[in-house]
């Protein structure tokens, strides 16, 4: 998709860039992300952290091109364009502290993964004179913008050169630019990354719960072990935040996660009760639903011998271990029960999720893999206690999530990632190049798409 309008010049936009003032609220990851990207393109731009930090800011901060304020008083009196880079959980708070203050005339926004609390804080807090347009970039703060999903949300503008404004400011991410409402993005954003985080925490905790590295053990070995523990341990290098926001502000979220839960639990409860029949009409029937417009034509985006390259063990014995992959299993299980189509949302996707869409759609799209998965969880108890593991951790994620308790997703969170911690830094460098890889593909699929 592109503006919808008429775009600003080239001289408008230099003439923005002399006069106008970009304030960033929260230099986290993803706001320092931004701080540096604007002022690598000639915005002038000013930011603070917590007013305690002031002077830790300033010096932490000292050879960057941007400036420090001590506050979000400070920054909102002279920013024309003012976004909100905090956690979802404490959006509202710093919004009452901050919106007041807000130069007559600005535009406010935020960076959060759910914008219905985000969009009411602003609702609430800010005087009515002040547009509010948001943004989200749905990628961690260490993927490169370029290509990567933008959503922009035009929640109350008043004038079309507010909205090219914006746009302007954006377009020097290179990302590719998508314009919502708060309603539609939260939808998407749960179709598109609830599922896929549910099942890559819960991944992380089964393994914690057995005390063993994944990469070490005889029975993870293969591409598409590879892909998931990388993708799970490039969650654990994030911030707990980052995923807790979505998971506990998003309604469709909530109902998303504790679906995966009870698809884990009955196609598990199906396994070891022996209904092996049951079981592969259900997945089966699930593979129909979600994958049956693929045509014979339809080439899949990752095989094995891709993601064999990306293995955390310098030295992985010979061989590959059948898997029951419940984890896959209860992913497409859950769309078909939620009647989502992952393929509808692609251009909202998220690097994790295009991946993670590409490794179901290889396990359920190739026949033989299929009918082997579901005879281990049929016949072999190989992966029984890591089954057992997994459905645990996945009925625990949907129950911390239920309760909305931010407290008790961090230390579950947290525990996690301390076991995992003395692979992290590796595991992040190697996910980065499958990304890397697997993105150069998608591109030359789309340019032969348009040849």
């Amino acid at each position: 998709m592109g503006f919808i309008g008429k775009q600003a010049s080239k001289e408008q936009v230099t003439l923005w860039k002399s006069t106008k003032t970009i304030g960033i609220i929260g230099l986290g990851d993803m706001g320092l992300l931004y701080a540096r990207r604007f002022t690598e393109s000639g915005w002038n731009v000013v930011g603070c952290d917590r007013e305690e930090t002031f002077e830790e800011s300033k010096q932490k901060y000292c050879d960057e091109n941007f400036t420090i304020l001590k506050n979000g008083h400070q920054v909102s009196r002279c920013s024309d364009y003012i976004i909100y880079s905090v956690e979802a959980e404490s959006i509202g708070k710093v919004v009452s502290l901050y919106g007041e203050s807000t130069k007559l005339g600005a535009i406010v926004g935020g960076q959060t993964s759910c914008k219905a609390p985000e969009v009411a804080a602003f609702e609430k807090y800010l005087p009515k004179d002040v547009e509010i347009i948001s943004v989200h970039s749905l990628h961690g703060p260490k993927v490169n913008t370029a290509g990567q999903p933008l959503v922009i949300i035009d929640h109350r503008s008043y004038s079309e050169e507010s909205r090219q404004f914006v746009d302007a400011l954006m377009s020097c991410l290179n990302s590719k630019k998508v314009y919502l409402t708060a309603k539609e993005h939260d939808k998407i954003t749960a179709d598109t990354q609830a599922l896929t985080h549910a099942a890559f925490l819960s991944m992380g905790v089964a393994w914690h719960a057995t005390k063993e590295y994944p990469w070490e053990a005889k029975r993870w070995i293969g591409g598409l072990e590879n892909a998931k523990i990388n993708i799970s341990l490039r969650i654990y290098s994030n911030k707990w935040h980052v995923y807790a926001g979505l998971a506990i502000t998003n309604p469709s979220a909530h109902e998303q996660i504790l679906q995966y839960a009870n698809s884990v639990t009955e196609l598990f409860t199906l396994m070891i009760q022996g209904k092996g029949e049951e079981l592969r009409k259900r997945v089966l029937g699930a593979r129909e639903k979600v994958f049956g417009h693929l045509d014979n034509n339809y080439e899949l985006l990752l095989d094995d011998d891709l993601l064999q390259q990306f293995s955390l063990n310098k030295e992985p014995p010979e061989g590959r271990q059948p898997n029951s992959h419940l984890s896959l299993l209860g992913i497409v299980d859950s769309w078909s029960k939620l009647d989502i189509v992952p393929y509808d949302h692609i251009i909202c996707s998220t690097p994790l999720f295009r991946i993670f869409l590409g490794v179901t759609e290889y396990l359920f799209c190739s026949p033989n893999l299929l009918e082997e998965c579901l005879n281990v969880a049929i016949s072999d108890t190989s992966f029984r206690q890591d089954d057992l593991e997994f459905t645990l951790a996945a009925r625990n994620w949907s129950n911390v999530v239920s309760y909305g308790d931010y407290n008790l997703y961090r230390q579950q969170f947290e525990e996690t990632q301390r076991f995992f911690a003395p692979m992290l830094a590796e595991a992040n460098k190697l996910g980065n190049e499958m990304v890397k890889i697997i993105f150069q593909r998608v591109k030359e699929r789309e340019e032969a798409k348009r040849r």
